[in-house]
């Protein structure tokens, strides 16, 4: 899953980058309110945490801007004002939730997980594919009822790959969705973690079908059995 934050304050934009990155999450940042916008209007994001405050475009404006040309990604919007107006006006303009500064990093975890979740978003927490099942929230992996110890990469890649399940993923989108924006990240490096992810899921399991498959010239997918 992949997130825009986007703040001004430094400190604050890199502690919660951090904080979700160690959740699982591919995070960007962006410190200003013009070119978060350029970024979440032109890139592929999942949610976006969005500061009210911005030099540039403000928080509102953002979310305005976003709306107006139809796009409809999760917005948690930050603010470091508690009075009602401000939340209510967030709300109005297309923002999703909202939290007042100061915020505990677990309440914000929470309120991003809940929007991912929500119907629309179509973000179920647990996932299979056969018999291989991956719990979002706990991180876990099982494959014909065993445990299977995956890194924090691999499993966003798996995590990604299940979400589309049955659907042909070019690199570029599995690099866009599981890697930050700014990662150095070349196609060699998809091709080498779907590899780890074959030995462990399917190479381990010889006796089951092989749910990772690769579409030569197009790219990757995981596959229900006998679709």
């Amino acid at each position: 899953m992949r997130i825009l934050i986007i703040e001004d304050e430094h400190k604050i934009a890199r502690s919660i980058g951090k904080g979700l990155e160690q959740e699982g999450f591919a995070v960007d940042l962006s410190y200003t309110g013009t070119d978060g916008y350029d970024l979440a209007s032109t890139e592929d994001y999942d949610l976006v945490v969005l500061d009210l405050m911005l030099p540039g475009l403000d928080g509102q404006e953002v979310c305005t801007k976003l709306r107006e040309k139809n796009i409809q990604i999760p917005i948690l919007m930050l603010t470091a004002k508690s009075e009602l107006e401000d939340k209510v006006a967030g709300l109005y303009n297309g923002a999703d939730d909202y939290l007042t500064k100061p915020f505990a990093f677990t309440e914000l975890l929470a309120r991003i997980r809940a929007l991912l979740r929500r119907p629309n978003n179509m973000l179920p927490s647990k996932l299979s594919c056969g018999d291989l099942q991956i719990d979002t929230q706990t991180f876990t992996v099982q494959r014909d009822g065993k445990d299977i110890a995956l890194s924090r990469r691999e499993f966003s890649l798996l995590e990604y790959l299940m979400r589309n399940k049955n659907n042909i993923l070019t690199k570029e989108k599995i690099i866009e969705h599981v890697w930050n924006y700014d990662a150095d990240v070349l196609p060699n490096t998809v091709e080498v973690y779907v590899g780890y992810l074959r030995n462990k899921i399917d190479r381990k399991f010889k006796k089951h079908p092989a749910l990772i498959k690769t579409v030569r010239g197009f790219g990757y997918k995981i596959e229900e059995p006998n679709v």
